[in-house]
């Protein structure tokens, strides 16, 4: 199931010029599968109407805390919501949110739910970096509510650009994500999550590689998906050809050599280790210090073999860390996967052939085989990465949760 489907969000909307990217930010958690409700404050008003967040969510739009036979919709809309979010969150707003006040719709929902909250400011630079902001930006952390820090860039005409701009709707989506799958109970939350992606080059001389057809997808959609249940997550990654998931530490590397290192030095801390990446198996003995030309090719080149991560840090494997690692085969998977699991000591590997149509590299698709230590073999059928990585983090928590 993707995290917003049949999900209850309240998005209030304050009196800020950033008013109009919550517009998009209603459109885009409605496409996710969400019922959005709606709540703009009286100077929100002013920036953006109503009659926006009804087309865009076919939801009605609440803004007032009294009204004929709506007296009790600040309890009705505060019980319904799975999570609040409050985009913009303006300097007036916080404060009056630090001092607990309900003289508006908002406000008195803020005070009625049980669900989490996130507050995504958004205001001029330095109004952004006052003292009493920053203070009240605490006091509202204490109170158990949670904080997207501004972006920086351009502010509104003629402010220049600095700290206060609201982040993207897209990156607000996806920490909407993240307070669902928070209230899901994961047994990830708080755990540290080392996840490999993406190939790794070896230099044949200053401008050639070798590589392979990895885009790093399966790696990114693991790493999204372990964030979004409150992991920490470290991203461990090869050159990537899909975009870097957000809140995730990225940690760039370029050679297997560098991802080895990468590993060792993240494995220590780690409750899993998710090994999707896919370095290259040989390097070249002698790579050349400048650009080989057409006339002087070599008649051949010398491969060494790189270093094996899983086996190679294998003494660095923190008690009872969860080890996953995929096997990517051309034939025979089941087998070789299987064989993959043993010799390296695993806990999961999962298996795919590269050969089957919208299985391995360059797809947004997968057809994978899960084998865990105890024998068990559980064949999925073609799924998006998406939904692949959602399975296997299922998996390493089942095992997470007997150590």
């Amino acid at each position: 199931m993707r995290p917003f489907d049949h999900q209850r969000i309240l998005l209030g909307v304050t009196g800020g010029i950033a008013s109009y990217k919550s517009a998009w930010l209603a459109r885009l958690l409605t496409q996710a599968g969400a019922d959005v409700d709606v709540v703009l404050t009286r100077s929100a008003s002013e920036f953006v109407g109503a009659v926006t967040f009804e087309a865009l969510t076919g939801r009605p739009v609440h803004t007032a805390l009294v009204e004929a036979g709506h007296a009790l919709d600040h309890i009705r809309l505060a019980r319904a919501a799975q999570a609040v979010i409050v985009a913009p969150a303006t300097a007036d707003f916080l404060a009056r949110t630090a001092g607990g006040h309900a003289d508006d719709l908002l406000g008195a929902c803020l005070l009625a739910t049980e669900a989490p909250v996130l507050l995504a400011p958004a205001m001029n630079d330095r109004m952004w970096a006052h003292p009493a902001v920053q203070a009240n930006v605490q006091r509202v952390r204490e109170l158990g509510y949670h904080i997207v820090e501004p972006d920086t860039g351009p502010l509104a005409a003629g402010e220049g650009s600095g700290p206060g701009r609201m982040p993207e709707p897209e990156i607000l989506r996806a920490h909407v994500a993240r307070l669902l799958g928070m209230r899901e109970r994961s047994r990830l939350r708080d755990r540290r999550v080392v996840i490999t992606a993406g190939p790794t080059r070896e230099p044949v001389d200053p401008v050639r590689f070798l590589s392979n057809r990895s885009s790093g997808r399966m790696g990114v959609e693991l790493a999204a998906a372990a964030w979004r249940r409150g992991a920490h997550v470290t991203l461990i990654a090869g050159p990537l050809e899909v975009p870097m998931p957000v809140g995730v530490e990225v940690v760039p590397v370029e050679t297997t050599h560098e991802m080895a290192n990468a590993v060792r030095h993240a494995l220590p801390d780690a409750d899993v280790l998710i090994m999707a990446a896919a370095p290259a198996d040989f390097t070249v003995a002698e790579p050349a210090d400048r650009k080989l030309k057409k006339r002087e090719r070599p008649a051949s080149l010398t491969l060494a073999s790189t270093e094996d991560i899983l086996l190679a840090t294998r003494n660095v494997r923190p008690s009872g860390a969860v080890i996953v690692g995929f096997a990517l085969e051309t034939g025979n998977a089941l087998a070789e996967g299987t064989r993959k699991l043993e010799e390296k000591g695993l806990d999961i590997v999962v298996i795919n052939d590269a050969t089957e149509p919208g299985a391995g590299f360059a797809t947004s698709t997968n057809r994978v085989t899960i084998v865990d230590r105890n024998g068990r073999v559980e064949p999925l059928s073609l799924l998006p990465k998406r939904d692949v990585a959602e399975i296997v983090l299922d998996r390493a928590e089942a095992q997470l949760g007997g150590r």
